[in-house]
């Protein structure tokens, strides 16, 4: 056991003897997980953002012109108990006729009407949701007794779930390929170390040594590259990030505003870290199994 642990350490030790080498591969891993990380942050920020300007989303319901006070209480209750709905809002007629005064400017006009035209109405304010599930609930509160008509100004609420579509998109295929490219630097940073060490492999074959024994120290190398790369990518979003905060907070105090962009989550950074590690991990495994069968002892 400490033979084995002996070995594996000063394996990963020759391996690092060329710190340039292996600073330059660490600083490449981590540029390239840094590129769909970043994007993935700026989405999340983006995706916040745009919630706050657009605002709640909102289903207004007219009453027919015959709904009673009986009628609208049992609808109120109706409403309240809904899964989907976050809050409920009753406008009376006679105060909806007061803000139409208020908002057109045409009082005199409004005032000379015989009777008020507009119906009573219910503001729903549903739980955050998809433009599909949204559009199912107006569609499902049209249908309740009383409700003469049920309006959701939904074209909003599309297009932004379609560009938030298109921008995961756009993380997944380029973290796709990176992905890829760093399983292929891994891959042939290993590839080199087991040319390198030939002689010493054939040796350690000869004396009895298993492939999982020789394997072992360069999937320790792979995953470390991966962790060290990994938790280079962190720092870089993160250095990133504040770098833009400083910019944006001199434009947010031009527009009388606060926003901040928020880094990766605890949870975020964990799977960055192993996600990265696993990379490092799969490279050198894939390597190892290539061109550790092709070493036959003489």
């Amino acid at each position: 056991m400490r033979h084995a642990l002996a070995q594996n350490i000063g394996l990963l030790r020759r391996m690092f003897a060329s710190p340039l080498a292996g600073i330059l591969n660490i600083l490449v891993i981590g540029i390239a997980l840094s590129l769909p990380a970043g994007m993935y942050v700026l989405l999340q920020n983006a995706e916040s953002l745009i919630a706050q300007l657009s605002g709640t989303p909102q289903i207004s319901l007219f009453l027919g012109m015959d709904a009673k006070a009986d009628d609208i209480d049992k609808l109120q209750k109706q409403l309240e108990q809904h899964a989907a709905i976050a809050h409920v809002e009753f406008v009376a007629r006679a105060q909806a006729l007061e803000q139409l005064k208020q908002s057109t400017g045409l009082a005199d006009v409004i005032g000379g009407l015989n009777q008020n035209p507009l119906p009573d109405a219910f503001i729903v304010y549903p739980k955050p949701s998809s433009a599909q599930a949204l559009e199912a609930l107006r569609n499902e509160l049209a249908k309740l007794p009383k409700v003469e008509q049920a309006q959701l100004d939904s074209a909003w609420a599309y297009k932004l779930e379609a560009m938030l579509k298109f921008g995961r998109m756009v993380v997944l295929i380029l973290a796709s390929l990176l992905s890829l490219a760093l399983v292929a630097v891994t891959f042939n940073t290993i590839r080199l170390q087991i040319l390198t060490q030939r002689d010493e492999i054939e040796v350690a074959k000869l004396i009895g040594a298993t492939n999982g024994f020789i394997r072992r120290p360069f999937l320790y190398f792979g995953a470390t590259q991966g962790l060290l790369g990994g938790i280079m990518a962190w720092f870089i979003i993160t250095i990133s990030l504040l770098l833009l905060n400083h910019q944006l907070n001199a434009l947010a105090q031009l527009y009388v505003s606060q926003f901040v962009l928020h880094s990766l989550s605890l949870g975020d950074s964990l799977t960055l870290l192993l996600f990265s590690m696993y990379l490092g991990w799969l490279g050198a495994w894939l390597s190892v199994a290539r061109h550790l069968s092709q070493i036959k002892p003489h």
